[in-house]
């Protein structure tokens, strides 16, 4: 990642700044246009793209950007990007097809609505930066093989955890240390939490309940840990993942034969260990000639090393990976194949015929990652489409909720992926 400082200069230099558009202006989206147009050179926001235009307009004047026009199709969006200004829209689609933009974020962290940004984007090949793990763990890898076909690049954001632990991945198995498991650390969780009991947090901190509910309740955790598996091949030891309580990330070390490891890498976290944030990556090498100076280095004794980083800045760092797909076409973090990792729904409270999933950060249900081939045995419903089906059978706490429990709204673009996604990889 440092040769993208140079790169960036160099457009900066040329008065060429990679131009992008910004679909979403909540607390991220604000976070990334603030951290490119005051921090970043080399890149500029152009557009942004929210439902309510006058949050849009937020985002540009909490960036430093004084005006920007509202627009409402594309000639309008072309005349005002080709005269160097910026423009706000309620329609995202418009940033997706205008030539002027090279690179979109989408960061709603919803599903429905992120997919049909997504493949926009894509059929106009644009490159896609997805601060939403949400659709990632969906309908990720279908994604890719679009944007692979259009010559693009798709990616997670670096600073999110999944990027930290691929790029640490990266590391690892760059200096020829082999990665066999791969993680992040969380500092609570409860599977019950709803946005009533989230919306004091939330509030403090300018966000949704029920994006700060998915955090609690463990669905991000999940969607974010399946985005990992399905970019590394690792798979889960068991449904939810172990999640062990630690004092400290480095006492994982003892927790595992390094011989399980090496049969099938894993993907999982630890609960309330030091240093308190961030991701982690173990790292097998068993050189007898190499092994004395990881020692000396205080890494310990091997064979089993731990490789971590104690933060993750999310919207201070994503925008280095729109750089890294602009100028060098690498994903900081993507699918590698088909699926490994699905995340389950599973019923929060106890629920009766009829009932409407309300899906992730919701009051009636959250997500579990479980191996694909698990999931699919069970034929349980993933979380990024549970929001709006109904429930045709009565379903317990804690029980998973199966595709045959439910019926789901009609004319959805990412039941059609998911359709999709399954027939090109070959899933039952």
């Amino acid at each position: 990642m440092i040769i993208v400082d140079k790169a960036l200069e160099r457009r900066e230099q040329d008065g060429d700044p990679i131009r992008i558009g910004i679909v979403g202006a909540g607390y991220m989206g604000r976070g990334m246009a603030a951290v490119i147009e005051r921090n970043m050179v080399g890149m500029r926001v152009v557009a942004i793209a929210n439902r309510t235009v006058a949050n849009a307009e937020q985002a540009f004047a909490d960036a430093g950007i004084d005006s920007a026009e509202q627009v409402r199709d594309e000639a309008a969006l072309g005349r005002v990007l080709s005269r160097g200004a910026r423009a706000v829209t309620s329609d995202p689609l418009l940033l997706c097809r205008a030539a002027e933009i090279e690179a979109i974020i989408e960061c709603t962290g919803e599903v429905e609505f992120g997919a049909r940004v997504a493949t926009e984007a894509i059929a106009n090949r644009k490159h896609v930066l997805l601060v939403n793990a949400e659709l990632d763990a969906t309908v990720g890898p279908l994604l890719k093989v679009l944007a692979d076909r259009a010559g693009v690049v798709i990616t997670n954001a670096d600073g999110d955890e999944p990027s930290v632990a691929m790029n640490m991945f990266r590391f690892v198995r760059s200096i020829g240390y082999r990665p066999v498991l791969a993680g992040n650390v969380k500092g609570f969780l409860d599977h019950h939490r709803n946005p009533d009991t989230q919306k004091g947090f939330a509030d403090a901190h300018g966000q949704r309940p029920f994006m700060v509910t998915s955090f609690a309740d463990g669905t991000k955790l999940s969607l974010e840990a399946a985005t990992l598996a399905n970019a590394t091949g690792f798979k889960v030891r068991q449904p939810g993942m172990e999640g062990r309580r630690l004092s400290h990330i480095k006492d994982l070390l003892d927790a595992y034969d390094p011989k399980e490891l090496l049969e099938q890498g894993l993907v999982e976290y630890v609960l309330g260990a030091e240093p308190g944030s961030g991701a982690f990556v173990i790292g097998y090498n068993d050189d007898p000639v190499l092994m004395p100076y990881m020692s000396y280095f205080k890494m310990g004794d091997g064979p089993l090393y731990m490789f971590y980083r104690p933060f993750h800045l999310t919207n201070v760092e994503a925008p280095l990976s729109v750089a890294r797909a602009v100028l060098f076409g690498d994903a900081a973090i993507a699918p590698a194949g088909p699926p490994v990792c699905e995340v389950a729904t599973i019923a929060k409270r106890d629920m009766e015929p009829g009932e409407e999933l309300d899906g992730i950060g919701g009051y009636n249900c959250y997500g579990l990652i479980d191996n694909v081939e698990n999931a699919r045995r069970d034929d349980v419903l993933p979380i990024g489409v549970a929001a709006g089906a109904r429930l045709s059978r009565a379903v317990a706490q804690d029980q998973p909720i199966t595709n045959a429990d439910v019926t789901l709204p009609e004319g959805r673009l990412i039941d059609d992926l998911r359709a999709q996604q399954a027939a090109h990889f070959g899933l039952s």
